[in-house]
């Protein structure tokens, strides 16, 4: 048994969760410092059109971050459950597929973005003011989208085998090499939001060629080779189930947030640069809250691969607590110092004052928000993907939507800044019902 597979079944489990969560937390915030970095350095320019361009464009981001989610999170959750039962060979297949998958699409989202652009910018609602900002922004986006997902999809997979530090190493070099270019090109060079998306896919250049290295060196179990994949297609397809709920989330967050900016943009640019901002500050609360889940993912997928119910209860348990006192603790140091933190990314006093009320509204399910994210990943690593799937597309689709244009009737701005909130109170109850039906698997 090698030392990973150890931490797997026989460490503590504050130690096996601390090992597993604390690297993945900070890929998490490595990931909203590369997230904010471009908001950041664009917002120095003191233009509010240039940052609104940026936040219209986030939802072609996020659906990568779909994509990468699925393949990723899909491929780590299976990885662990086949390493649980001992199948090793079918864990290099997977991570094979996770490969060439993310690749492929990557490719083929640069040639749809790059060739309907014009009617795309339209429907992610760019105003006469943004519009070349964010095509220029977009336009580079595209020509890095397979090394996008190609590096965030394996900062997911490499979790699967237990190397949570290689995840976190890939994710922050990454994101150094975007903070560094990134005022090099928007500011000294002047290329303003194309220069910040060409740091952003640098960056994920450089990260892309450490995952490389580190299968180059031949101490991981999974693998590369195409050869993996012959005869594979079952488990290809069980793989990419698995990963729908993670896609499907962040599918619908994209979306979701599309329909809300196309709200915003009729009460003005102000308002949507200020939402533009607070919802990257809210993703500080939910990634840390998705990467403590993610990180336990694969202790939790190797607990019920190996039939081990006590442990998996255990690993639950104690995570559910570390989510909430996390939560706890970022909600209530955003909304106090909501002033100086917004200021932080753009020195508006209009853009300042529209931002504080929306982040008071965005972020008061912050402290539970976790348990939700807890549920969707347990679900995963019980091999039900269906469930999961269910409560991803309720969080962001089947609530949120409906709730934007209600709560946007009855009570205007004030309504959708809150959608949000209401939308992940209604998603935590469901999911804990849902978890539950799952957890009978686990006893058979």
């Amino acid at each position: 048994m090698n030392e990973k597979e150890g931490l797997f079944r026989d460490a503590p489990i504050p130690r096996a969760v601390g090992k597993m969560a604390l690297p993945c937390v900070i890929s998490s915030l490595v990931l909203i410092i590369y997230n904010m970095a471009d908001t950041f350095f664009v917002g120095q320019t003191k233009d509010a059109l240039q940052v609104a361009a940026v936040s219209l464009t986030n939802p072609v981001f996020v659906m990568f971050m779909a994509v990468a989610n699925l393949l990723g999170i899909g491929g780590s959750a299976m990885i662990s459950i086949l390493m649980g039962k001992g199948e090793e060979k079918q864990a290099k297949a997977v991570s094979a597929f996770c490969c060439y998958a993310s690749l492929g699409v990557g490719l083929v989202f640069a040639a749809l973005i790059i060739l309907f652009m014009e009617p795309l910018l339209h429907v992610l609602g760019s105003s006469q003011g943004t519009y070349t900002f964010a095509r220029d922004y977009l336009f580079w986006i595209a020509l890095g989208a397979p090394f996008i997902l190609f590096a965030n999809t394996f900062g997911h997979v490499v979790r699967g085998e237990g190397a949570a530090a290689a995840s976190m190493i890939g994710g922050m070099i990454g994101t150094v090499v975007n903070i560094v270019l990134d005022p090099l090109f928007i500011l000294t060079f002047g290329m303003g939001t194309g220069g910040a998306a060409i740091a952003t896919v640098l960056g994920n250049v450089c990260g892309g060629i450490y995952y490389l290295w580190y299968f180059s060196r031949g101490k991981s179990v999974l693998s590369l080779h195409p050869g993996h994949l012959a005869g594979q297609r079952q488990l290809m397809v069980q793989t990419a189930l698995l990963g729908v709920p993670s896609g499907m989330n962040s599918a619908l967050m994209s979306i979701a947030n599309v329909l809300q900016n196309n709200v915003l943009a009729v009460y003005g640019d102000d308002q949507l640069a200020a939402m533009g901002i607070v919802t990257k500050i809210y993703m500080l609360i939910a990634f840390i809250h998705m990467g403590i889940a993610n990180g336990i993912q694969p202790l939790l997928g190797y607990s019920y691969g190996s039939r081990r119910r006590e442990r998996f209860l255990g690993i639950l348990k104690f995570s559910a607590l570390m989510t909430v006192v996390c939560g706890t603790v970022l909600t209530v140091g955003c909304i106090i110092w909501r002033h100086p933190i917004l200021q932080v990314f753009i020195d508006d006093a209009s853009v300042v004052a529209y931002g504080e009320e929306m982040l008071v509204a965005t972020s008061l399910a912050g402290p539970v928000l976790g348990i939700l994210f807890l549920c969707i990943n347990s679900m995963q690593a019980l091999d039900d993907p269906l469930p999961s799937t269910i409560l991803s597309v309720c969080r962001q689709g089947l609530l949120f939507i409906p709730l934007l244009y209600l709560l946007d009737a009855l009570l205007s701005l004030t309504g959708v800044i809150y959608t949000q909130t209401a939308a992940d109170y209604l998603s935590i109850v469901i999911s804990l019902f849902l978890l539950r039906r799952s957890m009978k698997k686990l006893r058979g």
